[in-house]
Protein backbone atom coordinates (compact mmCIF):
# COMPACT_ATOMS: atom_id res chain seq x y z
CA UNK A 1 0.00 0.00 0.00
CA UNK A 2 2.97 2.33 0.96
CA UNK A 3 4.43 1.47 -2.46
CA UNK A 4 1.62 2.25 -4.29
CA UNK A 5 0.97 5.73 -2.46
CA UNK A 6 4.64 6.49 -3.45
CA UNK A 7 4.18 5.77 -7.09
CA UNK A 8 1.54 7.49 -7.39
CA UNK A 9 2.55 10.37 -5.41
CA UNK A 10 5.37 10.83 -7.96
CA UNK A 11 3.08 10.21 -10.93
CA UNK A 12 1.46 13.63 -9.62
CA UNK A 13 4.24 15.15 -8.96
CA UNK A 14 5.42 14.47 -12.28
CA UNK A 15 2.24 15.07 -13.89
CA UNK A 16 2.19 18.89 -12.65
CA UNK A 17 6.05 19.36 -12.96
CA UNK A 18 5.35 18.55 -16.41
CA UNK A 19 2.01 20.95 -16.94
CA UNK A 20 4.40 23.47 -15.55
CA UNK A 21 7.24 23.44 -17.84
CA UNK A 22 4.80 22.91 -21.03
CA UNK A 23 2.44 26.15 -19.66
CA UNK A 24 4.79 28.68 -20.61
CA UNK A 25 5.11 27.57 -24.31
CA UNK A 26 1.59 27.42 -24.83
CA UNK A 27 1.15 30.37 -23.36
CA UNK A 28 4.09 31.99 -25.27
CA UNK A 29 2.61 29.61 -28.75
CA UNK A 30 -1.02 31.88 -27.88
CA UNK A 31 1.03 35.03 -27.19
CA UNK A 32 2.57 34.57 -30.40
CA UNK A 33 -0.54 33.59 -32.30
CA UNK A 34 -3.06 37.01 -30.80
CA UNK A 35 0.39 39.27 -31.89
CA UNK A 36 0.22 37.64 -35.53
CA UNK A 37 -3.21 37.88 -35.96
CA UNK A 38 -3.19 41.24 -34.82
CA UNK A 39 -0.61 42.09 -37.13
CA UNK A 40 -2.73 40.76 -40.05
CA UNK A 41 -5.91 42.97 -38.63
CA UNK A 42 -3.37 45.70 -38.93
CA UNK A 43 -2.36 45.43 -42.55
CA UNK A 44 -6.28 44.57 -43.57
CA UNK A 45 -7.31 48.14 -42.19
CA UNK A 46 -4.22 49.84 -43.62
CA UNK A 47 -5.11 48.56 -46.88
CA UNK A 48 -8.91 49.57 -46.53
CA UNK A 49 -7.59 53.11 -45.89
CA UNK A 50 -5.00 53.09 -48.81
CA UNK A 51 -7.96 51.73 -51.11
CA UNK A 52 -10.62 53.97 -49.92
CA UNK A 53 -8.15 56.93 -50.16
CA UNK A 54 -7.65 56.10 -53.62
CA UNK A 55 -3.70 55.68 -52.73
CA UNK A 56 -3.24 53.32 -55.86
CA UNK A 57 0.74 53.29 -54.30
CA UNK A 58 -0.33 51.16 -51.39
CA UNK A 59 -2.85 48.69 -52.46
CA UNK A 60 -0.19 46.15 -53.43
CA UNK A 61 1.62 46.18 -50.34
CA UNK A 62 -0.86 43.72 -48.52
CA UNK A 63 0.18 40.66 -51.40
CA UNK A 64 3.33 38.58 -51.64
CA UNK A 65 4.82 38.81 -55.01
CA UNK A 66 3.98 34.75 -55.01
CA UNK A 67 0.21 35.84 -54.88
CA UNK A 68 -2.69 33.94 -56.53
CA UNK A 69 -5.89 34.48 -56.55
CA UNK A 70 -9.17 33.38 -57.35
CA UNK A 71 -12.81 35.71 -57.49
CA UNK A 72 -15.65 33.64 -59.05
CA UNK A 73 -16.11 34.00 -62.89
CA UNK A 74 -12.43 36.18 -62.95
CA UNK A 75 -9.85 34.51 -64.27
CA UNK A 76 -7.04 33.69 -61.77
CA UNK A 77 -5.06 36.75 -60.87
CA UNK A 78 -1.20 37.23 -59.83
CA UNK A 79 0.60 39.73 -57.91
CA UNK A 80 0.97 41.79 -61.19
CA UNK A 81 -2.35 41.24 -62.52
CA UNK A 82 -4.20 41.90 -59.33
CA UNK A 83 -2.69 45.26 -58.56
CA UNK A 84 -2.63 46.65 -62.36
CA UNK A 85 -6.49 46.16 -61.88
CA UNK A 86 -6.46 48.20 -58.68
CA UNK A 87 -4.41 50.57 -59.34
CA UNK A 88 -6.58 50.86 -62.65
CA UNK A 89 -9.98 51.56 -60.78
CA UNK A 90 -8.59 53.77 -58.21
CA UNK A 91 -8.19 55.88 -61.32
CA UNK A 92 -11.14 55.37 -63.03
CA UNK A 93 -11.76 58.61 -63.85
CA UNK A 94 -15.75 57.88 -63.68
CA UNK A 95 -16.17 56.10 -60.82
CA UNK A 96 -15.14 55.72 -56.94
CA UNK A 97 -14.44 52.60 -54.97
CA UNK A 98 -15.10 52.33 -51.27
CA UNK A 99 -14.56 48.51 -49.19
CA UNK A 100 -15.68 48.14 -45.84
CA UNK A 101 -14.06 44.96 -43.83
CA UNK A 102 -15.91 42.35 -41.64
CA UNK A 103 -13.04 39.82 -40.25
CA UNK A 104 -14.76 37.11 -39.08
CA UNK A 105 -11.89 34.43 -38.44
CA UNK A 106 -7.85 34.42 -38.14
CA UNK A 107 -6.74 31.32 -37.81
CA UNK A 108 -2.50 31.17 -37.25
CA UNK A 109 -0.30 28.08 -37.80
CA UNK A 110 3.51 28.48 -38.27
CA UNK A 111 4.39 30.48 -40.66
CA UNK A 112 0.85 30.04 -42.50
CA UNK A 113 -2.61 32.15 -40.81
CA UNK A 114 -5.69 31.74 -43.14
CA UNK A 115 -8.42 34.90 -42.47
CA UNK A 116 -12.54 34.23 -43.21
CA UNK A 117 -14.01 37.60 -44.07
CA UNK A 118 -16.60 39.64 -46.04
CA UNK A 119 -15.16 42.49 -47.97
CA UNK A 120 -18.39 45.02 -49.00
CA UNK A 121 -17.51 47.05 -52.09
CA UNK A 122 -19.60 50.29 -52.91
CA UNK A 123 -18.90 51.49 -56.22
CA UNK A 124 -20.19 54.97 -57.10
CA UNK A 125 -20.55 56.43 -60.45
CA UNK A 126 -18.64 59.91 -60.27
CA UNK A 127 -21.47 61.77 -62.49
CA UNK A 128 -24.51 60.82 -60.41
CA UNK A 129 -27.21 58.04 -60.37
CA UNK A 130 -27.34 54.81 -57.95
CA UNK A 131 -24.42 53.41 -55.98
CA UNK A 132 -23.39 49.45 -56.70
CA UNK A 133 -23.04 47.40 -53.21
CA UNK A 134 -21.44 44.24 -53.86
CA UNK A 135 -20.41 41.98 -50.69
CA UNK A 136 -17.46 39.55 -51.26
CA UNK A 137 -16.78 36.70 -48.92
CA UNK A 138 -13.50 35.41 -49.35
CA UNK A 139 -10.80 33.26 -47.59
CA UNK A 140 -7.33 34.80 -47.25
CA UNK A 141 -3.79 32.55 -46.84
CA UNK A 142 -1.48 34.71 -45.51
CA UNK A 143 2.39 33.63 -45.17
CA UNK A 144 4.68 34.71 -43.16
CA UNK A 145 7.40 36.71 -45.51
CA UNK A 146 11.48 36.22 -45.15
CA UNK A 147 11.64 39.94 -43.41
CA UNK A 148 8.80 39.27 -41.12
CA UNK A 149 6.17 40.74 -42.46
CA UNK A 150 2.34 38.88 -43.33
CA UNK A 151 1.44 39.45 -47.15
CA UNK A 152 -1.51 37.77 -48.82
CA UNK A 153 -0.09 34.60 -50.71
CA UNK A 154 -3.36 33.28 -51.84
CA UNK A 155 -6.70 34.29 -51.92
CA UNK A 156 -10.31 33.21 -52.94
CA UNK A 157 -13.34 35.22 -52.81
CA UNK A 158 -16.74 35.57 -54.86
CA UNK A 159 -19.40 37.83 -55.37
CA UNK A 160 -22.80 37.95 -53.30
CA UNK A 161 -25.61 40.90 -53.68
CA UNK A 162 -25.16 43.34 -51.04
CA UNK A 163 -27.68 45.61 -50.02
CA UNK A 164 -27.80 49.05 -52.16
Amino acid sequence: MMRAKRTWSAAVAAAILATSLLAPGVSAENDDSAAVQNQIRIALEKFKLDFNAGDASQVCVLFAPDLISDFRGEPEDTYNSLCANMQMALNDPAKTYHYDLEIKEILVSGDLAVVRLVWTLKVHPKSGGTDATTREPGMDIFRRQPDGTWKISRYMAYESPGPT
